[in-house]
């Protein structure tokens, strides 16, 4: 009968899925779009708002520059998407980033990149998540008082889904997804057609004033134009996805991922101008609610897209709660992407030797249940010391992004470097050239915008992802020396042979001459030992002399041996009894049997069994010790498993 925490677990995640369930159908280009860009699509829902936000600093007078900006980032955006479409001809396997950099860079750049990566991925969870419930309560904005913990829920929701094993049919995925698209389109050309004729935007936070920190000029202006800058390449987090996912395209593989790639650019880069064009025309003023003036009171600020859409759509409108809510939907599916690729990156890790193996393996659900687990509690641990602030939390996000394109890129062009170095022909010889000189503009491109990031976020929060994507790549260095030296330890010398011990003595523990203790001293018989003897310690002199009468009366032939403890302590005697063996006899092994209970209570076994536990963590550490438990069950174990 299973018990029932067994069957809890089965009501939440499932029955157990047989290997030959596990398969994979490929994705045409339409369905593959959503799939793998949701990501990168759902990054228009907040980059415009980051940029504001920065320059909001300067107050009012700095808005001019947002248009210069998001021009800066849409094209960045597409320089990242041409440098990707040459990663998924050349590395079709699905590798990503952390494959091309350690191809072609080396183990340590790999590794790098798998810090980045991981960091990226938990960082995904927790501000797609965060911005989602953020655009909620937008729309409804009786939730604004407990938006971390709606986020925390909807992160365990999420989870309990991949752990499931649910992997969103392709249709899942594209309805919400294309939703999202058609809300956009349809609001920016809504938006421009009230312009056209005559009917001009006007948001709710037009008419708020805006304190600045400052004023602004010289370097310092430069500095707050590269932060907002830097703020806005929010919205290339994603573009990576496709190259990870290649093997799932319908052939030709590469082709279509490089098809579907430059869709992703096409289309991301229109919404986020043409949410950024209505956001400016309809007059958002963006800031930290502290620093807006005429705020009624009680009242939180809308989020910019909440604002654009209302004020194209109206305030009563139901396309604008439409709206906030595939918003909300894109934005989960986007955190739901780090739940498809995070346990695939610590598998990969796993394997390769720089995680723990109980990442490596699939749960019975034939998902990698450890690696969402590790997820997902890194990522409500940053949801709650972040209070569910899209804001705070992006401040650290897009420096694990960067580093991840800038290996990337300096990966291909050195990819393409080998290549020609073998190359003859001259049509793919030029084929080559191009290539690497897109890469190489990436790679140019994406360490300015790194530089820029580190430079100006620092401060204000990144600082914590430059100290733990090192720590995190310590820590994965010092897994795999552990794994290797232990390897090193355990491989048997090609001359060994397989040759029995000398002796073995064995012993069985009695507390008492009960059922266990008569169970454990048959079995340990039968291992015919070469010395068989049982073994009590002398805590209470009347139980000691109580046991001995027992022992005669019922003939047991095995010789009993008393150590005795003037501490009146278990653990000690036993194991300097154990010593003392081995230092007489170095050449046998020594065995000693532990008859224990089993029950089928949780709370029972807290009443039972902790000696022998601590007896077992100390035996385990001596050399040439072999420690076995004898188990004996009681009637409520045995009601458990009827």
């Amino acid at each position: 009968m299973p018990s029932r925490i067994g069957i809890i677990k089965r009501l939440l995640v499932g029955q157990p899925m047989h290997n030959e369930m596990l398969g994979e159908a490929t994705l045409s280009k339409k369905i593959a779009l959503p799939v793998f860009a949701s990501d990168a699509l759902s990054s228009v829902a907040y980059a415009t708002e980051e940029i504001l936000l920065v320059l909001s600093a300067g107050g009012v007078a700095m808005f001019h520059f947002t248009w210069w900006i998001a021009a800066a980032v849409g094209l960045l955006m597409l320089v990242v998407v041409a440098s990707y479409r040459q990663n998924v001809h050349a590395y079709p396997s699905g590798g990503g980033d952390y494959e091309v950099a350690t191809t072609n860079l080396g183990a340590k750049a790999g590794l790098t990149v798998a810090s980045a990566l991981m960091v990226d991925y938990i960082l995904t969870v927790a501000v797609s998540v965060s911005s989602g419930v953020a655009n909620l309560a937008s729309a409804f904005p009786a939730l604004n008082s407990h938006v971390v913990l709606i986020s925390v829920l909807v992160i365990a929701v999420i989870t309990l889904l991949n752990l499931r094993g649910v992997r969103e049919s392709g249709a899942a995925f594209a309805v919400p997804t294309y939703c999202f698209i058609v809300s956009i389109v349809a609001m920016i050309g809504w938006g421009v057609f009230k312009m056209a004729t005559g009917h001009p935007l006007h948001a709710e936070s037009e008419h708020y004033q805006i304190k600045a920190t400052g004023t602004f000029g010289g370097f310092g202006l430069i500095f707050l134009l590269l932060r907002a800058f830097a703020s806005g390449c929010t919205a290339l987090t994603g573009v990576e996805a496709i190259s990870n996912g290649v093997p799932a395209f319908k052939a030709p593989k590469s082709k279509n991922a490089a098809t579907t790639l430059a869709l992703l650019g096409a289309i991301a880069v229109s919404m986020f101008a043409g949410v950024t064009a209505l956001a400016l025309a309809g007059h958002v003023h963006a800031a930290d609610a502290a620093d807006l003036i005429g705020v009624p009171a009680g009242q939180t600020p809308r989020t910019v897209i909440a604002q654009v859409a209302r004020s194209v759509f109206g305030d009563a409108s139901p396309l604008f709660y439409v709206l906030q809510f595939v918003t909300a939907i894109i934005l989960v599916l986007a955190a739901n992407t780090a739940f498809n690729g995070f346990p695939v990156l610590a598998s990969i890790l796993a394997k390769d030797g720089y995680l723990p193996r109980q990442l490596h393996t699939r749960g019975d659900r034939l998902a990698f249940s450890n690696g969402i687990m590790l997820l997902s509690g890194a990522a409500i641990l940053l949801v709650v010391a972040f209070q569910a602030s899209p804001t705070r939390l992006i401040q650290l996000y897009i420096v694990g992004v960067f580093v991840s394109f800038v290996c990337s890129q300096t990966g291909m062009i050195r990819h393409w470097n080998r290549k020609l170095r073998t190359e003859t022909n001259p049509a793919a010889r030029r084929h080559m050239i191009r290539s690497r000189a897109i890469n190489a503009v990436g790679a140019g491109f994406t360490g300015v915008v790194l530089a820029i990031v580190l430079t100006t976020k620092f401060a204000k929060g990144a600082w914590i992802v430059v100290v733990a994507m090192p720590l995190i790549w310590l820590i994965m260095r010092g897994i795999q020396r552990h794994y290797a030296a232990v390897a090193a330890e355990l491989a048997p010398p090609d001359d060994l042979k397989v040759t029995p011990p000398t002796n073995n003595h064995s012993i069985v523990l009695v507390s008492k001459l009960h059922l266990p203790t008569i169970r454990a001293l048959g079995y340990a018989s039968t291992t015919r030992p070469t010395y068989l003897e049982a073994v009590t310690v002398d805590l209470d002199p009347v139980d000691t002399e109580t046991l001995k009468r027992e022992w005669h009366a019922r003939e047991i032939t095995t010789p009993l041996t008393v150590i005795a403890s003037p501490y009146r302590e278990i653990t000690s005697p036993v194991v300097d009894y154990v010593k003392r063996l081995r230092s007489e006899k170095p050449n046998d092994i020594v065995t000693v049997y532990i008859p224990e209970y089993v029950l089928g209570h949780w709370w029972e076994q807290i009443l039972h069994n902790q000696s022998a536990l601590r007896l077992k963590g100390r035996l385990l550490f001596q050399r040439r010790v072999v420690v076995a438990s004898v188990p004996y069950q009681l009637h409520s174990a045995a009601a458990r498993e009827a």
